[in-house]
């Protein structure tokens, strides 16, 4: 006679082995990596589950780093930065290790301290065919790269374009000392010569970000 499956129980939460944190469907959460040497990966959980042992498993659905998908990380990737992916997978409870949170980019940007467990999400990916959605974000500066929130910029007060320092010919610490900027294409011989000793970091842009040193 074949043997029945055990049957199995959905559970609204589980908590960490050896912490009082409690994890929930919806949460984000850092699973141990099979090799030690690698940081935690990142996933969200999408269904937690016991069969009638106890064993208790979770559906996850993983988040990338840049370095893990097709294209790598690239300059405008943030250290913080995650990929929301369509790869799905069942994994035990016990290999969860913390949790964190995946912040929005634009929420991301407006923290005002980066703790160990924030991260932020600004595309999704396709682990097949390594497509992101969105598959156009702005860009910014001379460069014309996506901003990466790790980067230091300045703010032009004419066209209100963001600017790396060292696209405009400046130094970092030049660019911290700044009250006001003016770009190249918006400012006249007089206006440089008033600016060009008073350069100051930019306040923060409406829809763009806080200066963010990390």
């Amino acid at each position: 006679m074949a043997k029945t499956r055990p049957g199995k129980k959905d559970l609204d939460a589980y908590t960490i082995t050896g912490t009082n944190k409690v994890v929930r469907v919806g949460d984000c959460v850092l699973m141990r990596p099979s090799e030690t040497s690698k940081l935690p990966y990142v996933a969200r959980v999408e269904k937690i589950e016991a069969d009638n042992r106890n064993n208790i498993k979770v559906r996850v659905r993983w988040y990338y780093r840049p370095e893990e998908s097709i294209g790598g990380r690239r300059q405008f990737h943030g250290a913080k930065e995650l990929f929301l992916s369509d790869h799905y997978d069942v994994q035990s409870a016990h290999t969860i290790e913390g949790k964190c949170i995946v912040h929005t980019f634009k929420n991301y940007t407006k923290l005002e301290n980066v703790g160990a467990e924030d991260y932020y999400c600004r595309f999704e990916y396709k682990a097949a065919t390594g497509a992101f959605t969105p598959d156009r974000v702005a860009v910014y500066c001379t460069c014309e790269m996506p901003y990466n929130p790790d980067d230091l910029m300045v703010q032009c007060e004419g066209c209100k374009d963001w600017y790396h320092p060292a696209c405009v010919s400046m130094t970092i610490e030049e660019a911290k000392k700044l009250d006001h900027f003016v770009c190249s294409e918006c400012a006249s011989d007089a206006d440089i010569k008033k600016t060009e000793n008073i350069f100051s970091a930019s306040p923060v842009a409406e829809d763009k970000v806080r200066i963010n040193e990390r």
